[in-house]
């Protein structure tokens, strides 16, 4: 009897530690359950074994060259795909990363940041371990500031939870997250995982979202030329057929701002334009400032965003909705969904006469979408101006535009984008070199479209490394790298000997990185020559376009006189 119990209890302790799975095993299933199917990073020691057991996994690893490259990257992919994720060593890796994830804060981008951390016994002791820094708290300390949630995993039994605790918070507040593994957690065992419960959206105070929309409600219902602001965080939060559908049923005209660009497409009848300030088309500008009710979506008023804080909006006829708040006019209600209110709106609104709502289609005046036919002068220099009017015809439907910031995020922001096109730019951030890690990024969460990057010679020479890393994805994005001999936007700033660079045959270079298609062009035939060529090029595509030293668009002149004169730089 007691050989026969004995047996059943080893049976059952069998049973019960083959039902169990690895720390590292849970968390992959996770990222994967949620949406990651490629995780970015670069090797180091203290990671070693964690990367050992994604190679074992469903997940995809994607090294890149550095640890920056690797959070821009995870942030490119999370735009399209909603949650992106990166992994490095500790110390060196993790703080090398953190300005990606700074920009990804900002931008309210759901970005996974894992970093492969020495022993548990290390933490203790504080051993003067190599990529250390003698109080081992102090990488998750700094990550604190730049995440919405963190956690050091110190047990098999308290992992899953801590796990489930920061992907969700990851989710619900379309932020980054920080997860330390120590290297001894690794092949901890701990339980399988539950089905994953995505986090739903905080509910309403319901008195309050009552009172706000009657509120709104009284003020839309008494103008006669109301227009609306949709931004960022319509995107973020996926509100865009909540917003569609609330345009429908209205008819209202609507303008984003640089942040909420392509929130829908630009070819939509209701669609009259970008707004910044005085930094928009007069139309836009004026139709936006004369509107008897001006309802904000979604909006962050953010420099660039605003054109310099000129929006000129009057609060007595502004309605402005967040997240999880509405102000109107001077009245703040807290605890406000922003889905719920716009459902509300929806539901109480009836739709206006188009007639009456003095819409212009976007496409009517857009900077850089003449209604008529490019037609190049072939022995014409490049322009600015010239270059960007023609891409507006080039590039193809369902595209994924990325912009870098200056030159090219201020002209691509003036473009009208063809349908279905994602565009992406960091553009509250805004730190120089972004794009070449994010167009990583987009490529592998989006491998069935095209990507188009638009980026500077200066912002290139700061990551341009992971070019060979889309090469080695077989990936095919094409890229205008807009030669002009140095930091353009700083330039238009202070123009200074600290914005000169070394000047780099660029089109050369994916040629020692191991393939792809490079063409140098400077004249407008040359130029047509060149696209006409990446238009059936099956890879890679670099095209470096020179254009003058100060050519740039008169809304980054703008920009730049407004930081000259903030930063008392006469």
């Amino acid at each position: 009897m007691a050989d026969a119990v004995a047996k059943e209890c080893c049976r059952l302790k069998s049973s019960m530690i083959s039902s169990k799975i690895t720390v590292a095993e849970y968390l992959l299933t996770r990222l994967k359950e949620i949406g990651v199917d490629h995780l970015f990073g670069v090797p180091g020691d203290f990671v070693l074994g964690f990367l050992n057991q994604v190679m074992k996994s469903n997940l995809k690893y994607v090294g890149t060259c550095n640890e920056l490259n690797a959070a821009y990257a995870a942030d490119g992919y999370a735009r399209l795909r909603g949650i992106g994720a990166f992994c490095t060593t500790y110390g060196v890796g993790e703080l090398s990363a953190i300005n990606g994830v700074a920009g990804a804060f900002a931008e309210r981008v759901p970005v996974v940041a894992i970093t492969g951390s020495p022993a548990m016994a290390n933490f203790y002791r504080r051993t003067l371990l190599h990529h250390t820094l003698g109080d081992y708290q102090i990488p998750l300390r700094m990550y604190e500031q730049v995440t919405v949630a963190s956690t050091q995993l110190v047990s098999a039994e308290t992992a899953p939870g801590e796990i489930d605790r920061v992907l969700s918070a990851c989710l619900a507040q379309q932020q980054p997250v920080y997860i330390s593994l120590p290297s001894d957690m690794v092949m901890m065992k701990c339980n399988q995982p539950d089905t994953f419960v995505f986090p739903t959206p905080a509910c309403s105070d319901q008195a309050a979202l009552r009172e706000a929309l009657q509120e709104a409600l009284a003020m839309l219902a008494k103008a006669q030329k109301p227009i609306v602001i949709g931004d960022v965080e319509l995107i973020r939060f996926k509100l865009q057929k909540e917003f569609a559908a609330f345009l429908e049923k209205t008819g209202y005209p609507y303008v984003t701002m640089m942040l909420g660009k392509t929130v829908l497409s630009e070819h939509h009848p209701q669609f009259i334009g970008l707004f910044e300030g005085d930094r928009s088309r007069d139309y836009v500008r004026n139709r936006v400032e004369s509107a008897d009710c001006i309802l904000q979506l979604g909006n962050l008023m953010t420099d660039f965003n605003t054109g310099g804080f000129t929006t000129n909006l009057d609060d007595s006829r502004t309605i402005n909705a967040n997240i999880r708040s509405v102000k109107i006019k001077h009245h703040y209600y807290e605890n406000v969904n922003l889905r719920d209110f716009l459902m509300g709106l929806t539901e109480k609104l009836s739709r206006r006469d188009p007639a009456t709502l003095e819409i212009q289609c976007a496409a009517a005046g857009c900077t850089h979408r003449p209604a008529e036919p490019f037609r190049p002068d072939a022995p014409s220099p490049l322009t600015i101006k010239r270059f960007f009017d023609r891409l507006s015809h080039f590039i193809e439907d369902n595209s994924i535009v990325i912009a870098e910031t200056g030159i090219s995020l201020f002209s691509a922001a003036e473009m009208l984008m063809p349908e279905g096109v994602t565009f992406i730019g960091q553009t509250f951030y805004g730190s120089i070199g972004y794009t070449v890690g994010a167009t990583l990024g987009a490529g592998m969460a989006a491998q069935d479209r095209r990507v188009v990057l638009f980026v500077g010679d200066g912002s290139f020479q700061v990551t341009c490394q992971d070019l060979s890393t889309m090469i080695r994805n077989r990936l095919k994005p094409l890229i205008f790298l807009i030669n002009n001999d140095g930091y353009t936007i700083e330039r238009v700033i202070c123009d200074r000997p600290y914005n000169d660079i070394q000047p780099w045959h660029y089109h050369k270079l994916l040629e020692v990185f191991g393939g792809g298609l490079g063409l140098d062009v400077r004249t407008e035939g040359e130029l047509e020559a060149a696209l006409e060529q990446a238009a059936t090029a099956d890879g890679i595509v670099l095209i470096e376009v020179h254009t003058g030293r100060q050519d740039c668009p008169e809304s980054l002149r703008q920009a730049g006189r407004a930081m000259a004169e903030a930063n008392q730089l006469g």
